[in-house]
């Protein structure tokens, strides 16, 4: 469905994409491989899957630098379409103490490239081996670095259509942006993506510190310890890894260097300050969050409480709640098919079709992408007056017109 991004199309087409995804996800629900049933196996399988063990990233993609404060830089690897201004730019960003080279960054980057997008797949600081980039550590709400890369890939690559994705941690980064820009996202930000985010970092400690997550926990603290090992290293004068030894628990290393590090009390206000959950509310641009309910080590819960208080405008694809995205009745769709010729003028019938309604959003398909710009600047509230005069502004909310 990403792929139709690909198409120029009007500002209201991302809703009406979100849309058709959720739909596609209602036509097909998740069904599990026979022996990976649970939510444990499933993490351990994909990890462990033949080709995706250790990961080595053998693209060749282009390497690129990005500096986000003096004396910082973030590594990314890039693959362009040819005339990169022409296609979509998807922006992804990995999880805790992952990298560019981590399997679901791969293959997302591979299978995203073959449906007509750029791919940026970015590394975290000091993630990827890039620890000698910079003199800091990193935060699970640092959005000023993902802000720093969007405005130099619209200002500098001059990439009109730009969709920014996250993974856990990543996801968190990615929400907690697009919260933090609220009405003033740019327009070249098409929409979010977040899998599995870890929106309240307080809870997805709490769980991840349980008995049965201690083999996740253990391996997240292992490599968070040798981080500051590394830092060390290149950087004496800055770190110290006395303290390593005594540490037990995540919450005691964001403790003992994380909040220290960016000025937080401690790691509970770093969890409280650095979570995505108090800013979704504030979201303006398309947003797909897909999590599944039984992650053993990131909660699904904060997100179900934000859906019921109904915090915020996204389309969210989790189990369960699908059901809150029905489809308008067919009815009215074939009533407005019937009517379209009586209710807009021959000229735009004659290249304007409609093509189906869903949740509130007309699909109509234009014939030319001359047609098409003439319509969407001219001519578009003219034809939703008309249409909500006649079937009331419940069943039609806005229009989203396409080239089709």
């Amino acid at each position: 469905m990403i792929a139709d991004l690909t198409d120029d199309r009007d500002e209201t087409h991302a809703p009406s994409l979100l849309a058709q995804i959720t739909a596609k996800f209602q036509e097909k629900p998740f069904v599990p491989a026979r022996f990976f049933t649970q939510g444990d196996m499933q993490t351990l399988a994909a990890y462990f899957w033949p080709g995706r063990f250790r990961p080595r990233d053998v693209t060749e993609d282009e390497e690129r630098l990005f500096e986000v404060e003096p004396a910082t830089q973030v590594l990314a690897r890039c693959r362009w379409q040819p005339d990169r201004t022409r296609h979509p730019t998807l922006v992804l960003w990995h999880g805790l103490e992952g990298s560019s080279a981590s399997a679901y960054m791969l293959t997302t980057a591979a299978k995203i490239f073959q449906r007509g997008f750029n791919v940026v797949r970015m590394n975290i600081r000091n993630c990827g081996g890039t620890e000698h980039l910079t003199p800091t550590l990193y935060h699970g709400g640092l959005t000023h670095d993902l802000r720093t890369v969007l405005a130099e890939l619209i200002d500098r690559d001059r990439l009109p259509r730009i969709v920014i994705a996250g993974f856990s941690l990543g996801g968190n980064l990615t929400l907690k942006l697009a919260g933090e820009l609220g009405d003033e996202a740019p327009e070249q930000l098409k929409g979010v993506v977040a899998i599995s985010p870890s929106v309240d970092l307080q809870a997805s400690s709490d769980l991840l510190k349980q008995p049965r997550n201690f083999v996740y926990h253990r391996n997240f603290l292992y490599f968070l310890k040798r981080r500051i090992l590394l830092k060390q290293q290149k950087y004496p004068e800055l770190y110290d890894s006395a303290a390593l030894a005594s540490i037990s628990s995540l919450v005691q290393f964001d403790d003992h260097y994380v909040a220290p590090a960016f000025g937080f009390a401690d790691a509970r206000d770093y969890y409280a300050k650095a979570s995505a959950l108090p800013f979704l509310s504030r979201i303006t641009v398309p947003t797909l969050i897909i999590h599944a309910q039984d992650d053993p080590f990131i909660p699904y819960t904060p997100l179900e409480k934000a859906q019921a208080a109904r915090t915020r405008p996204l389309a969210s694809v989790i189990p369960k709640v699908l059901g809150d995205f029905k489809i308008e009745e067919r009815r009215g769709e074939v009533e407005i098919v019937r009517v379209w010729k009586d209710l807009i003028d021959p000229e735009i019938i004659a290249h304007a079709q409609p093509d189906g309604l869903y949740k509130g959003t007309l699909l109509v398909n234009v014939d030319s992408s001359v047609w098409l710009s003439e319509i969407v600047r001219y001519r578009r509230k003219e034809i939703l007056d008309r249409l909500q005069h006649s079937f009331g502004r419940e069943l039609i909310k806005r229009i989203s017109f396409r080239i089709g």
